[in-house]
């Protein structure tokens, strides 16, 4: 069964030099009660992509072609009603800086409450304080945003978006402004949640060693469409797109004293319209002349999807064919 299901979803930002193209055809599929890391650098699209599941998009952004389902319902042609009972009952939304996701002017109780859609009791918000680990509920509670450290606000954020049990948690960067020594106990804390709960969960990120640890599967996403998808452990263990293998070897975490990381050269394209070959080319180190002419489409390469043209051992017969 699935939770998500996302097809040639194209979405466009006015923007004051014409229209930015930020997903360039994305088809994915979540199932239920499963975990999907999306990583990519700033600007491959995954925040996006994110977003629109809630269709939580700026006002400049448009659905331009595609469809994306979300437990059941096509989330860009819904009412606002359905779409308010989409965010209430399906969706768990953990932002980034939680000091920017919580009110400063309102105390944790208080929000958490908001976040639960009734009255509840003192103890009844203490608990579910509790369950996202903060070790003094009482006092969390009475406290403001400003009173906490970045860890614990983040827990509470964790706590408001898993207050109505949602089928689908969806975290953007969820450790991404937390201290190191911390980001393993909150994503502890979160996949912890996710099964008690039985929702789905997805996580953007750059930090593709966090996911490894956590994520059953994975989709890398570069110029706004998934370049790789599927099984965490192979992916990430022996990717087969060019981008997946530079996002690794530039990746930091794993290093030992006198490695090098190796940037990836150049910057993410800027797309004003669909990318007619392969937006990586230029970036790509084994790029050939096909890459340069052809919009590669997904194809099944080493058990998981990949959109490389050259993926597999198939250049030589697609050059010739060229």
């Amino acid at each position: 069964m699935t939770i998500v299901q996302c097809e040639n979803l194209v979405v466009t930002y006015r923007t004051g030099l014409g229209r930015v193209r930020a997903l360039d055809g994305v088809d994915l599929t979540v199932r239920k009660g499963e975990t999907l890391a999306i990583v990519g650098e700033s600007g491959s699209g995954k925040s996006t992509l994110g977003m629109a599941m809630g269709r939580l998009l700026s006002e400049v952004a448009e659905r331009e072609d595609g469809r994306l389902d979300v437990g059941g319902q096509p989330v860009f042609d819904i009412d606002d009603g359905a779409l308010r009972a989409l965010r209430r009952d399906t969706l768990g939304f953990v932002f980034q800086n939680p000091m920017m996701a919580l009110d400063p002017t309102m105390r944790i109780g208080r929000q958490v409450e908001r976040a639960m859609g009734r009255k509840a009791r003192a103890d009844q918000i203490h608990a579910l304080l509790q369950r996202a680990e903060l070790e003094d509920p009482e006092r969390v509670a009475k406290s403001f945003p400003h009173q906490l450290s970045g860890g614990m606000a983040q827990r509470v954020v964790v706590a408001m978006a898993i207050a109505r049990r949602p089928r689908l948690l969806i975290a953007d960067e969820p450790t991404a402004s937390l201290d190191a020594s911390i980001r393993d106990r909150v994503m502890g804390t979160l996949c912890r949640l996710r099964d008690e709960t039985g929702a789905s969960l997805i996580i953007l990120s750059h930090d593709v060693h966090m996911v490894a640890h956590h994520a059953d599967r994975v989709a890398v996403m570069y110029g706004g469409r998934i370049v790789e998808q599927g099984e965490t452990a192979k992916v990430l263990g022996a990717p087969e797109h060019p981008y997946t293998r530079a996002l690794l070897k530039a990746a930091a975490g794993h290093e030992k004293p006198g490695d090098w990381l190796m940037p990836i050269p150049g910057t993410p394209p800027l797309l004003t319209a669909r990318c007619a070959a392969c937006s990586f080319e230029p970036r790509c180190a084994v790029a050939a002349d096909i890459c340069r002419s052809t919009r590669p489409e997904p194809r099944m390469v080493a058990d998981r999807q990949v959109l490389c043209l050259l993926a597999g051992g198939a250049s030589d017969q697609k050059e010739g064919a060229a």
